[in-house]
């Protein structure tokens, strides 16, 4: 009976997410180094279809900041790099988190790009980078406390965009 209701729970959890073409995420270990790229490699996708790529955050309330600041940059396999520099807001002015989750652990969804075409032969790789910095410094934060993981999503564009 147990062994079928861990069937069960599996079956639930996986069905949440149909869909994403694919995804991953990297665990942090309760803060984000400014020295550390997060880096994902993205095989080749069908190169006739538009994706929209989704950017993924976890934190917690060790995160000090209502806005988040990233350095994202996708590399194609012949060469050519996009980046963009990002702000998100991850909380109302009244400090109450956005996103996904109960108590201490909130999931934020965020757009990266829209209507994606990988029309290259290869591996494409997508690196995230935080930005943080406190008002009136030129430093950026060190480590950036209260984020758990960090990840992407790729989801195939509806045909209505």
């Amino acid at each position: 009976m147990r062994k079928l209701f861990f069937i069960a729970m599996a079956v639930a959890l996986a069905s949440c997410n149909t869909d994403a073409v694919m995804s991953d995420t990297q665990s942090l270990p309760n803060y984000w180094d400014k020295n550390d790229t997060i880096s994902f490699t993205i095989p080749q996708l069908d190169s006739l279809k538009q994706y929209n790529v989704f950017l993924h955050l976890r934190n917690t309330n060790d995160y000090r900041f209502n806005n988040l600041f990233l350095i994202v940059s996708m590399e194609f396999p012949h060469g050519k790099t996009i980046q963009d520099t990002l702000e998100y807001r991850m909380a109302k002015p009244s400090g109450e988190w956005l996103g996904e989750g109960i108590g201490n652990l909130k999931e934020n969804k965020f757009w990266f790009r829209e209507g994606v075409r990988f029309p290259e032969e290869g591996t494409y790789t997508l690196r995230i980078m935080q930005a943080v910095r406190n008002n009136g410094e030129v430093e950026g934060v060190t480590k950036l406390k209260g984020i758990t993981d960090v990840g992407y999503s790729i989801e195939e564009a509806s045909q209505q965009q």
